[in-house]
């Protein structure tokens, strides 16, 4: 197949607007859950996914924390006040500092790659707003700098001495998905949130994850399942159509990823075969045997090297007869040479139909947008056969995208 030329039209699907979950269930757990094993399909409830796991197997979740990303501003007048139109920015990833630990721990300074709403009437000047943050008022600036194609590098400075962190959250609102058509609401900032979130950077919550419970994480553990957890932070680019007919048109956003040794060993000691959590873990995982690839060519390469191209699992014929172990070694071994206990890097992977799965061997995913490249991962997953999923989840009241019901996809 030759995944370049794929239409896009061929990934449409009806999708009436009532069968969108606006707000999640009361119980986290207690969602519907899609069991698609072989080509059969079933259902049952979210709390119960422990029975259709194997013992013994390795579980991947990606433990990134959304970020209050939307920030709203007015323009100063001439004596400085913020008296003018409101602005939106909305935080895409770090400037500068470019590091996500080191940007949320900043004082007084910092640089992001942003969007802006209503950019037309902000032509000059800074925007400025007052906030309270224990117990001081702090003065937070924002000032544009160079346009990075539909992103502006925008300059924050604030007052006292507080981290970037606690000016987010402060400020900030919780960005929920555009296709809620609805505001941000109090209960998002915990709904809207894995339970096992950690590390701060996402714009867009790993959505698969939101059904977990501390009381399903504990009935995988008594299975005897190892679990891990990657980092990889959800950019805006997740919402973003495939605008063009064949998805070579389509530019993928890049996503930042973090990979502890740990769970390079541990993914060894299972024959690198995983049990993905969220299409967000399945790129990270996928992409890590293309690093592996790069560092068995050139071994010295750096972090930034090791970045995977959109096509690369697609143009790159040296990957026949590579194993997913050998890969994962050598990303091992590259790390002991580099002395690094992490492995910090970014992938724009694409997968779509034709592509090869290195690791994933199931996978724990929501309902997709039609024609999203998410759609397209899940259908390369089940060599075509995602309609059979679909037609059932629309015939059986299944709730769709982010607050939407669950599925276990096992090929």
């Amino acid at each position: 197949m030759d995944t370049k030329h794929i239409r896009i039209s061929d990934y449409n699907y009806d999708l009436p607007d009532e069968r969108i979950a606006k707000f999640p269930l009361a119980q986290r757990d207690h969602s519907k859950l899609l069991v698609y094993e072989h080509g059969r399909v079933g259902e049952d409830v979210f709390y119960n996914l422990p029975n259709h796991l194997p013992e013994g197997a390795l579980m991947v979740f990606n433990n990134t924390r959304v970020i209050q990303a939307r920030m709203h501003f007015r323009k100063a007048d001439a004596e400085g006040q913020p008296t003018g139109a409101l602005i939106e920015v909305f935080l895409l990833e770090p400037a500068q500092p470019s590091d996500y630990e080191q940007m949320f721990q900043t004082t007084g300074h910092c640089a992001w790659y942003c969007l802006v709403g209503n950019l037309k009437k902000w032509k000059e000047g800074a925007l400025r707003r007052t906030v309270s943050l224990k117990g001081q008022e702090v003065t937070v600036s924002a000032t544009r700098g160079a346009v990075h194609g539909t992103s502006h590098e925008i300059s924050f400075d604030w007052t006292g001495d507080a981290s970037f962190a606690e000016i987010i959250d402060a400020m900030g609102e919780l960005p929920i998905p555009p296709y809620l058509n609805r505001a941000t609401q109090e209960s998002d900032k915990t709904t809207y949130q894995t339970v096992y979130s950690k590390i701060k950077g996402s714009v867009a919550a790993p959505t698969a994850g939101l059904h977990f419970t501390p009381a399903v994480l504990e009935a995988i553990d008594r299975k005897g399942i190892d679990r891990e957890e990657v980092t990889l932070h959800v950019g805006a680019g997740t919402f973003k159509p495939v605008k063009s007919e064949e998805i070579a048109g389509h530019e993928m956003h890049t996503e930042y990823i973090s990979v502890r040794r740990e769970t390079l060993e541990k993914l060894l000691r299972h024959d690198c075969r995983a049990i993905a959590v969220g299409t967000t873990s399945v790129r990270t995982l996928e992409s890590l045997y293309y690093m592996g690839l790069k560092v068995l060519r050139q071994p010295d390469l750096g972090e930034e090297q090791l970045h995977v191209g959109q096509w690369e699992p697609y143009d790159d014929k040296t990957a026949a007869g590579v194993s997913a172990a050998e890969a994962i070694g050598a990303l091992l071994e590259w790390l002991d040479r580099q002395q690094l206990p992490v492995l910090h890097s970014s992938t724009q992977i694409i997968i779509a139909p034709g592509y090869d799965y290195k690791i994933v061997r199931m996978l724990v995913t929501n309902f997709h947008q039609p024609q999203s490249t998410l759609l397209l991962l899940v259908s390369a997953f089940v060599k075509g056969h995602w309609r059979t999923i679909y037609d059932y989840a629309l015939s059986h009241d299944f709730r769709f995208l982010s607050y939407g019901d669950s599925s276990l996809i096992v090929p």
